[in-house]
């Protein structure tokens, strides 16, 4: 599915404001279902990466880095991805590995290189590291150092943002405005205040960037925060008070403002890292919140194999078990306890499941593991793109056919070039067709080559052409189609070299006018 990784962590955290809603209202029916889907991002957690990615065919999609932009993520990458929870900071900390984990990996985040690979894409600006200020997903984070006892490193980061990603000339913004929220989390940074979680009743406490900051509300009242001694050094807070008492909480209460009053930070050019440091003083985890055991996940390192395979199995949780089948039974009531890795020598289905410490199970998962021939060998003479490698370079030879959609991870993607490639069948064997499949969707660049030219040899070095396979199918045609394009041979080889023609440029008809087209294959069939 498209941009699942963002579709999966955007939603979730929908369907926990709705159980928020539910839980006001009294409804504890919708409340409990909704919570718990608010908690289906823990299913993505790679606890071997300690990203969101991906899942495909009950494992990982594969190769990663966390660096690329693809299709899984929208208008990002794992990066700026990776944090987005607001609805349980908590359980998101817990995942990665508890308050120093956490904390190391949101420092990589802003300290990472700002290379991006993959697929362009104009809405990543504003990088700090790969913290992306010009995208909405990453906005909340430089305050998640609240939640680890740790608000001077977000006091720092806030101040940075400000001061990096924010002028007055026609260029001040970093990213496209969507609604007002670049100029939002401005106005909300500049008072020293964010809603990380909208839906929660506070605000986190960041850096204020003036020396006096009212709010005139409706109720009649006034907010006032108030930091006389602010200033581009005096960034920290060293103390602060409300309403004339000492304050401690790195975050404020909603109430807090709407019953008037005074915030006065009192701002210093060095960190007291012992101000709300203590857990008491962290913002607080929503009441209705309902953990899920996430499904488990099944690795290897390719979907097919020659001789043997070596699979693990796992699941991001600390005290649950993975039980799983081999014999096509359920695992939920025949299921063995995993253990150690499992030695398949044949054609094989598993089947899975997680259960915690209460007998409480995940949904279950599948993935059958193909055996092919090991005489049977490919070499590639194009570069396909890593996020559609398809499983690597045997794709074009491992016997998996994709469907209509591009992006379910069978498909191998090539961008403005050829492609070719040589099967080796292990010996001189009788050829009777060859054919190879693509696919076409316009729509996202993707063209049937114009032809595909066939060449064979029963030495590996002297080929000689059998055959062209013209593509006829119109190139403008809307939608998603599949087909093999192919020849009769009837002759003996033991090479089979296949060149796939690219589309060229787009045409000046089509929105993408002038860009580099992708030639998408699955296989090379060989009867």
């Amino acid at each position: 599915i498209r941009e699942n990784v963002a579709r999966t962590l955007e939603y979730a955290y929908d369907d926990w404001c709705i159980s928020e809603m539910a839980r006001r209202m009294e409804k504890t029916e919708d409340q409990q279902v909704f919570a718990k889907r608010g908690q289906s991002y823990r299913n993505l957690f790679n606890p071997q990466t300690g990203f969101f990615q991906a899942r495909m065919n009950g494992g990982w999609f594969s190769p990663f880095d966390p660096a690329e932009v693809n299709f899984n993520y929208t208008e990002a990458n794992a990066w700026q991805y990776t944090f987005f929870v607001p609805q349980d900071i908590p359980g998101m900390i817990e995942l990665v590995g508890g308050a120093d984990a956490f904390e190391k990996h949101l420092d990589n985040l802003f300290t990472a290189s700002k290379s991006l690979s993959g697929r362009e894409q104009v809405d990543i600006t504003g990088l700090i590291g790969q913290y992306a200020h010009g995208n909405e997903p990453s906005h909340h984070m430089a305050y998640l150092y609240n939640y680890i006892g740790k608000p001077w490193k977000s006091q720092e980061r806030s101040r940075e943002i400000m001061d990096k990603m924010y002028s007055n000339q026609p260029d001040g913004l970093s990213g496209n405005e969507d609604c007002g929220q670049m100029s939002a989390w401005y106005v909300l940074s500049a008072m020293g205040i964010y809603p990380v979680t909208p839906g929660l009743t506070y605000y986190t406490l960041g850096s204020p960037l003036f020396e006096k900051a009212t709010l005139n509300l409706e109720n009649g009242n006034q907010f006032t925060i108030e930091a006389p001694n602010v200033s581009a050094e005096n960034k920290y807070i060293q103390s602060a008070s409300l309403n004339g008492e000492s304050y401690s909480n790195s975050f404020l209460e909603h109430k807090a403002i709407m019953a008037g009053g005074i915030l006065e930070p009192s701002m210093g050019p060095a960190p007291n890292k012992k101000w709300a440091a203590d857990k008491s003083n962290w913002p607080y985890d929503p009441e209705s919140n309902i953990e899920i055991v996430p499904v488990p996940y099944i690795s290897a390192v390719s979907k097919t194999f020659t001789d043997s395979l070596s699979i693990k199995l796992g699941v991001a949780c600390k005290d649950c078990k993975t039980l799983y089948t081999m014999d096509g039974s359920s695992p939920k009531d025949s299921g063995v306890v995993f253990h150690s890795p499992i030695s398949i020598s044949k054609t094989t289905r598993i089947r899975a499941v997680a259960e915690n410490s209460n007998g409480e199970q995940s949904r279950e998962i599948t993935n059958e593991f193909l055996k092919i021939d090991k005489n049977k060998s490919i070499t590639l003479h194009s570069e396909y793109a890593n996020q559609y490698a398809a499983g690597g370079d045997k794709a074009l030879i491992d016997q998996l056919r994709g469907n209509n959609n591009y992006r379910t991870g069978y498909w191998q993607g090539y961008q403005g070039q050829e492609v070719e490639a040589v099967v080796d069948l292990g010996s001189i064997t009788q050829v009777n067709r060859i054919s190879m499949g693509f696919l076409q969707d316009i729509r996202s660049w993707i063209w049937y080559p114009t032809q595909v030219e066939f060449l064979i040899s029963t030495d590996g070095m002297h080929f000689y052409q059998v055959g062209i396979a013209q593509n006829n199918f119109p190139d403008n045609k809307e939608g998603a189609y599949i087909q093999d394009l192919g020849i009769t041979v009837n002759k003996k080889a033991r090479y089979i070299t296949a060149i796939a023609k690219n589309y060229g440029p787009c045409p000046e008809w089509h929105l993408g006018a002038g860009g580099r087209t992708w030639i998408f294959s699955d296989e090379i069939i060989i009867d």
